[in-house]
């Protein structure tokens, strides 16, 4: 597991984010593990904030893992519990449940395997090293996981 350092958000994160955005609304499509825009409402300023995030389904539920702690999104989600998420033009409202880190270690368990892109960002964010199970689990408590449950 990667020291306890505080960890950043890469320089290109935002830019990066931005340009997912624009992309996904004039109806582009990713493939792969199918990232969305996720829009939840700022918990200070009251504007809504987007931010991409990739989805997996877990028994028939579908979840989102926060990509590094301390992440804007998280403090908004939690604030506002509900958001919308855009696949594409298709939007969808929903709940969003935080998991307890008793709850999230199984969810955590099989991150690498459904979102293997977010196994690389978190190993070039410092959170993990070698991208194993076992090391995601560790992450509970730590990175916030959320339920997504259709309103």
């Amino acid at each position: 597991m990667a020291s306890g350092k505080p960890i950043k958000p890469p320089w290109w994160l935002k830019p990066a984010n931005k340009l997912f955005i624009q992309m996904s609304r004039l109806g582009m499509s990713f493939g792969g593990e199918s990232p969305v825009v996720l829009t939840v409402r700022g918990r200070k300023s009251g504007r809504e904030r987007s931010t991409p995030v990739t989805p997996m389904t877990v028994d028939g539920k579908q979840y989102v893992v926060a990509g590094f702690p301390g992440a804007d999104w998280v403090a908004n989600a939690r604030a506002a519990e509900q958001a919308t998420v855009a696949r594409g033009r298709h939007v969808q409202r929903v709940r969003m449940v935080e998991l307890s880190a008793a709850d999230a270690r199984p969810i955590l368990r099989v991150f690498p395997q459904e979102v293997p892109t977010g196994v690389g960002f978190m190993k070039r964010a410092g959170l993990v090293t070698e991208g194993s199970p076992d090391e995601f689990e560790c992450l509970a408590g730590r990175c916030a996981v959320f339920r997504l449950d259709p309103v």
